[in-house]
């Protein structure tokens, strides 16, 4: 399997669990800008909605959104422990923590945040609503290591990569003390080490 790739995105997350689950990915980096990979080739045709990641599967088919690749390498990790199994309770508090990271929080950053040309008050309406989000994730962790059930999930990695971004923009976590925990703590893992040094990330 390939990964397309781009330093400081959230192809950070299928990276994190390929690490966790002892999954071996070819990787090819992709300047996002340009819409070029780093040997040469138009990222275009590679993938026509142009942003990573993506992720060729060994069948030959093109897995784009984050969300889905996440779920997909999870389903083929050994072991398999980061999925919650279908139809259980876990399985919908799961869905419904990759959904609210994903709306909530991803939509959130990408695109008011990082596109400046939107407006100063664009991006002020869209941080006051990332701060609202993190109440509500700070007030979820209390008493807890993890989102669900307190066993590490997708759900954390994908948390972990989003949030890593309010560092970009100097957004303060230091008023959220149990998400601020959360972030150390994820940091720590071996495979969250390897994987941010896999996609060039120095430092948490």
């Amino acid at each position: 399997m390939k990964l397309y790739y781009a330093t400081g995105t959230c192809s950070l997350g299928p990276r994190i669990v390929a690490h966790e689950l002892g999954i071996e990915l070819e990787s090819q980096k992709v300047d996002i800008k340009k819409h070029h990979t780093d040997n040469g080739s138009d990222y275009w045709h590679i993938n026509p909605k142009g942003y990573v990641p993506a992720l060729m599967t060994d069948d030959g088919y093109l897995l784009t959104e984050s969300v889905a690749i996440m779920q997909y390498l999870a389903d083929r990790g050994s072991p398999a422990n980061l999925n919650a199994e279908r139809g259980s309770s876990s399985f919908y508090q799961l869905q419904e923590w990759l959904t609210f990271i994903s709306t909530e929080l991803h939509k959130m950053f990408s695109p008011w945040l990082f596109h400046p040309e939107y407006g100063s008050e664009a991006q002020q309406v869209a941080t006051q609503k990332i701060y609202e989000r993190f109440d509500i994730i700070d007030a979820h962790l209390q008493d807890k290591q993890y989102l669900l059930d307190n066993e590490f999930s997708l759900a954390d990695i994908y948390l972990f990569t989003i949030v890593r971004w309010a560092g970009l923009f100097n957004m303060e976590l230091v008023s959220y003390q149990n998400l601020s925990s959360f972030l150390e703590r994820i940091s720590n893992r071996s495979a969250v080490k390897s994987a941010m040094r896999a996609e060039g990330i120095n430092e948490f």
